[in-house]
């Protein structure tokens, strides 16, 4: 039998978020989860600070229907801005609540102040605590908004450095993945599929499935199932199925124009005001630059398989999965399963990482479907094959840009149009899962509702023209979603590499054309600390470049400027990474060492995918299946990594989940043109781009350098 599922908490009660127990425990419930960022630590130092209590009296509970409040996805470096800061309002109050108990209690008089620290109230000499005063029992009270936060001038706890509360628990080898889940008569599956999208079911041959094991098919959808693991993985590798004709595509290396012919839904996107007096651009000296920039497919990578586990039962359904939306998750079942929502319970637990949308959900949608067509919880484990072919990608880009510089070295005008597919594609719909999409016999739709793919499209320099428009493609090459930082990524990389071209064209040094075209002071203060900590200006040695970068995530969110320092083999065609400098202002730091972590991560991740990752196909196959097709980035390869933290304890936090992303590629790129003199405009970079762009160029090895073989 299942658990009862408990009525659903709407967050607008104390009650929904917060508890205090017998034993003075604090129990925090959010709809933020982990996914590897220390999100678990910042929420518990957040609640902890606004309560006055010790990190370590805080228990959270996250990422459960009906018991957590519904905040949406885990995603868009929006939890500690969003999440955060709603948790500290809501903890606010009920220290309010708590204070106001102890006062009655402690009989205070009114206007007195009391103490408050490690969950006790202290008035003349009594005491009492919040175990006291509350312990068990209900606040009663709803979400006002209206209780006063605490001064961060006054802060204890966050903006301290706290050692990670996940980490032990899975140093010890406790229960902590979805992958070590285990229930009582489960069974394991392995779906099987075939190589390319969309293919058909003509015909399917069991005759040498081995003992213990047995096939589960409806529709396109078809799974084997044992009682071991072992038994699963061998069935799934001698069933043979014939698969009809998939759904056509580009051939690899017409990808680029044929996004460029196809029907596209153009969308013009709103820009930044101008705050300078447009400038003619028809007068003799006006100059006109203009580019081309592409960004490929690319895999989520995830170190471990996607995992689920689901028990559909006729009195509720239960469902393990490493989800970053359970309540998003729980409707998408409950319409792939026919089922009222409120039956079914999705529990998160870690996966292997994701920073988008990789195979978790549709693990569980697998798990859940052969689950309910057998009547007994079901484990599914993806392959590393299933993992590389059927996650959802990262789209593809396409950026043209243009801009116009006056006689005096300043953009009078700027212009980009960008071709991407969607970069959203969960699962609202039962054909936006691939079981859905296999059990009804459909491709998935038509995507007529784009997002992501448009992120930080505008500039927030200060220019006094500037146009965006966006054109949609309605069905990608590949199946495509989102991807950390999404649009944001081939966005700034088109936008930073055309600034550094726009510099060049001008002839000013890249870090004066950027100051010149901005004036926010918290963009120029990262610029500069970003420069001077990677002592911008100071001679180089031949072969050897630095390029920078600025951006403001999302145009509105965290600013940061990444310098990279390159070595490059003009002979060879040969590209090392030494260092990586990113200034950082997210606003209000709550936890230092996981802001470092954050940033480190980012920039690990996306210099793989600068350097490394493209997804490749051709004839009707997904060629990109394993580490060796789909190579990432190795320890050897790594470069010093510094990060200069620009502290606004007063400021509102933004979030650090993904910004620093998306400037490592143009920061190469920069420096790059800045080592030998060539433009990359195409990702990954390549030995084989950077000898092509070399071509034309007389060269000679720059000496004895360790290299990334690309």
């Amino acid at each position: 039998m299942t658990a009862p599922i408990p009525s659903v908490a709407d967050g607008t009660s104390i009650d929904d978020w917060i508890s205090v127990g017998i034993d003075g425990r604090v129990t925090v419930r959010s709809g933020k989860v982990e996914i590897g960022t220390g999100l678990r630590t910042a929420l518990a130092q957040i609640a902890a600070e606004e309560l006055d209590v010790a990190v370590g009296d805080i228990d959270l509970v996250a990422g459960l229907t009906g018991v957590t409040p519904d905040e949406g996805y885990t995603a868009g470096s929006t939890s500690v801005a969003i999440g955060g800061a709603r948790l500290r309002q809501v903890a606010a109050e009920a220290r309010a609540v708590l204070i106001e108990l102890a006062r009655t209690r402690l009989e205070v008089p009114k206007g007195e102040h009391v103490d408050v620290s490690g969950g006790v109230v202290r008035w003349a000499g009594a005491k009492t605590s919040f175990a006291e005063l509350l312990g068990g029992r209900s606040f009663g009270r709803p979400v006002t908004g209206t209780a006063p936060l605490k001064n961060p001038a006054d802060y204890h706890i966050v903006g301290r450095p706290v050692p990670r509360i996940d980490v032990p628990r899975k140093v010890l080898g406790g229960e902590n993945f979805v992958s070590d889940v285990r229930l009582p008569g489960m069974l394991h599956a392995r779906v099987v599929r075939p190589k390319w999208f969309g293919c058909p079911v003509l015909e399917v041959d069991d005759v040498e499935l081995p003992a213990g094991s047995q096939v589960v098919r409806k529709g396109d959808f078809v799974a084997v199932v044992a009682e071991s693991e072992a038994v699963a993985v061998h069935a799934a590798s001698v069933l043979r199925v014939r698969w009809g004709p998939g759904d056509p595509a580009p051939a690899q290396e017409d990808l680029y124009e044929w996004m460029l012919d196809c029907e596209t839904v153009h969308q013009p996107l709103a820009v930044p005001p101008p705050r300078r007096e447009p400038v003619p651009v028809d007068g003799a000296q006006v100059h006109r630059h203009a580019a081309e920039y592409r960004w490929p497919f690319q895999a989520h990578s995830s170190i471990g398989p996607a995992t689920a586990v689901a028990d559909v039962r006729p009195d509720g359904v239960t469902v393990y999965a490493a989800a970053q939306g359970v309540y998003q998750l729980q409707s998408g079942l409950a319409v792939l399963l026919d089922l009222p929502p409120e039956s079914i319970q999705v529990v998160h637990r870690e996966g292997p990482g994701c920073y988008g949308h990789n195979g978790a959900d549709d693990a569980a949608a697998d798990a859940a479907v052969i689950s309910q067509l057998l009547g007994k919880p079901v484990r599914v484990q993806w392959s590393r094959q299933d993992e590389f072919v059927w996650a959802r990608k990262g789209p593809a880009t396409v950026a043209r840009v243009q801009a116009h510089l006056d006689d005096s070295g300043r953009i009078c005008d700027w212009e980009s149009d960008l071709w991407t597919s969607t970069h959203g594609g969960r699962a609202f719909v039962p054909e936006r899962f691939v079981a859905g999409q296999l059990l009804a016999r459909v491709s998935g739709p038509n995507d007529s509702v784009f997002v992501g793919g448009d992120r930080n499209g505008p500039v927030n320099y200060d220019l006094p023209r500037q146009k965006v428009t966006m054109h949609w493609l309605p069905r990608p090459a590949i199946p495509g979603s989102s991807l950390r930082a999404l649009g944001s990524t081939a966005n700034s990389f088109a936008n930073e590499s055309f600034m550094d071209e726009l510099a060049a064209e001008a002839g000013v040094d890249p870090l004066e054309f950027r100051l010149r075209h901005l004036d926010d002071q918290r963009g120029r203060d990262v610029l500069m600390a970003a420069a001077e900590h990677a002592g911008w200006g100071t001679p180089m040695a031949e072969g050897h470049g630095r390029g920078i970068a600025y951006a403001q995530y999302e145009n509105n969110l965290a600013r940061l400027a990444t310098v990279a320092e390159v070595v490059v083999d003009p002979l060879l065609g040969l590209l090392r990474v030494e260092r990586i400098v990113v200034a950082h202002d997210c606003g209000l730091v709550v936890n230092p060492d996981g802001l470092r972590n954050q940033i480190e991560g980012n920039v690990v991740q996306s210099l793989s995918r600068t350097l490394l990752e493209e997804v490749r196909w051709a004839d009707g196959e997904l060629l990109s299946v394993d580490w060796e097709s789909y190579p990432i980035l190795r320890f050897p390869d790594l470069p010093t990594i510094d990060v200069v933290i620009v502290d606004r304890p007063f400021e509102p936090a933004t979030g650090a989940g993904e910004p620093a992303t998306i400037l490592t590629a143009p920061a190469i790129a920069n420096a790059v043109h800045d080592a030998v003199g060539v433009r990359l405009r195409t990702v990954p970079f390549t030995s084989k781009r950077l000898r092509h762009a070399l071509a034309d160029i007389k060269t000679e090895p720059c000496g004895s350098c360790y290299f990334l073989t690309t």
